[in-house]
Formats: C-alpha cells, structure tokens, sequence
C-alpha cells in the first residue's frame, strides 16, 4: 500500500469515528455509501477501530455504535470545514427562527473554540464578507420559538396544538396536529403531519401559524417518514402542461421552473418543450405564465389557455380602466 492510500485510509477511519460519535447508531452501508468504498472495506476499518481500544457495539442488521459515556474531544477542523461554518451560520440567521438561531450561535461558539488560531483569523476574514438576503420573512415573528416546538415535539413523538391562518381564510383556525417532519420549499417553511380535525395528514407554512403550543398528548399512530407521504401528496390531482417556449429565451423560465411541477424537456427546431405536472393549473400558473407570455405558447391542455385568456382580459380590464 502506498503513501497516499494509507493516508487516505487513516483521514476515513478517523472521519467514520467522528460519524460513529454523531449518532446513536451507523450501519455500515450508510458508511459504505458516504465513502463510496465496499462493505468488505468498512468491516476492515472497524475492526482497526476496536483494535486501537474504541468500545463499539455491533448488532447484525442494525448497525454499529458508541458504548455510552466513551467520547475523545474534538479533532481539528480543517479550512473548509471552518468555511462551512461561515455559510451555514448566515443560513441560519436567514432561515431558522429565533429559539433556534440563538442555540446555533452558542454552538459555533463552541466550534471556533476548537480552531487554530490561523484558522480563528480566517474565518473572522471573511465572515463579515458573506451575506443572504431573502425578500420573505418564512417566520412569524410573534412566535419566536415555533420550529424549536416542532423539532421537540417530531423528536418525543407529542402532539401540538396550533392557531392556523390559511390562505384563503380569514378566520383563524385551531389544530392539533401529529409533526412528522419539516421541510423548506419555495423560500417557505412548511411542517407536514397528521391533522386531528380533518383526520388526514395536512401540511401547514410555519409564517401562518398564529399560535403554537406543546402538548402532553402522545402521539396516536406510528408515522413513516417524511418522503413517504410528500411523495403522496405529489401524485394528488394533478394537471400535465406542455409549453412551446423559444429556446433563446428558455433561460429566463428556467429561474423558478421547478417550483411548479417542472417534470422534462426536449429541443425540437428551435423551441424547447416542456412538461410540468402542477397542482396549480388555474391558480398560480396562469399568473406566472404570463410573465413570459411574449415567447411562450401553451400547447396543452385548452383549460389551461381558457384560464390565461380570462386572467389577460381581467387584467386589461384593470389597468386600462379610465380613473373616476
């Protein structure tokens, strides 16, 4: 074995201690894939783990583990890691709300603690370089603590009771939901779970809720994940659109294409057709097709066309209408 292979072999044994430490249990393909080397690989690393007096703990079928209470301090971080650090600490000043962003803080505290100093210097360099600006607040700012109360309440399987405010909804709704999970979409935060009043699985954008409290009730059915049922609500009553969009100018669609249901595309003569599946064929489409309606050509379906015609002689209507 050269060298290099063998330095190469001891950067993934350490990386796959720090991975073991992270979580309360690793299976070996999760390593393997990360890696990207062979099952018979990963078993010969972690047995030179155990060798160097690491107490883990395998279980067939389930994966490897830690022995509680066995923890090293932390190892060095490099430059790029401390890179991520910059990055990920503007995102969540961004994107989380404020119970969550103050933890974050405390935790990259921590993290610059364990830094050379040249790397300390570093990062403070360019820190102050780096900025994300957002146009939507994804928060409500009455309610400084909501995502904190759902990762609590996803983590101890409890359920919580909201004050929700839908779109089309002036009156403010009461729920108790199941959590199972959160997700970002569309510059929004949504929380996706199982709705005691319609006794269906809902999803709900974290900036409506008005009012959000933890409850002491269990939960009352086992969930799967999160994939699982956003898959489900992907396949729901769905419109197929086709467009016939100059190729010359198909890079102006492309800026926020997939958000309604972009699904493939292909070049034919100078155009570019494109297929969506969308949810939104009489709703948000239209008024976003109309953008770009000056090199864009619906080819299917006529309730699509019907639906812009309307919207274009509503809109004629109201900006061409005299004053009074």
């Amino acid at each position: 074995m050269s060298t290099g292979d063998t330095l190469r072999r001891f950067e993934r044994i350490v990386a796959i201690f720090i991975q073991l430490q992270s979580k309360r249990v690793v299976k070996a393909e999760e390593l393997a894939n990360r890696f990207q080397v062979s099952l018979r690989t990963i078993y010969r690393d972690i047995r030179v783990l155990e060798a160097c007096g690491i107490p883990l703990i395998g279980e067939a079928g389930i994966g490897y583990s830690i022995m509680d209470g066995y923890r090293l301090p932390p190892i060095m971080f490099t430059r790029e890691e401390a890179a991520s650090f910059v990055a990920a600490d503007r995102l969540m000043q961004t994107f989380t709300d404020k119970s969550l962003g103050a933890y974050h803080q405390a935790a990259i505290y921590k993290i610059k603690a364990v830094l050379s100093s040249k790397d300390k210097d570093w990062v403070d360099a360019i820190e102050s370089q780096v900025q994300i600006d957002t146009s939507q607040n994804p928060f409500n700012q009455a309610i400084p603590d909501a995502l904190h109360i759902l990762f609590d309440s996803i983590a101890d399987k409890r359920q919580v009771a909201l004050g929700y405010l839908a779109f089309h909804s002036e009156e403010l709704s009461q729920r108790v939901i199941e959590p199972i999970g959160v997700f970002h979409e569309n510059h929004w935060w949504y929380v996706l779970g199982y709705c005691h009043l319609r006794n269906d699985y809902r999803q709900f954008r974290l900036d409506r809720i008005q009012r959000i409290e933890r409850t002491k009730a269990r939960f009352t059915r086992i969930h799967g994940p999160l994939d699982s049922y956003r898959e489900q609500q992907s396949d729901c009553q769905k419109t197929v659109v086709v467009l016939k969009i100059e190729s010359a100018n198909v890079k102006y669609v492309r800026r926020d294409f997939k958000h309604f249901g972009y699904v493939s595309e292909t070049e034919r003569e100078g155009y570019t057709f494109m297929t969506f599946h969308t949810t939104e064929a009489n709703g948000f489409f239209p008024r976003w097709l109309l953008m770009y309606g000056d090199f864009v050509q619906i080819v299917e379906p006529e309730s699509l066309k019907d639906a812009v015609r309307r919207l274009m002689e509503k809109v004629a209507g109201h900006l061409f209408r005299h004053g009074s």
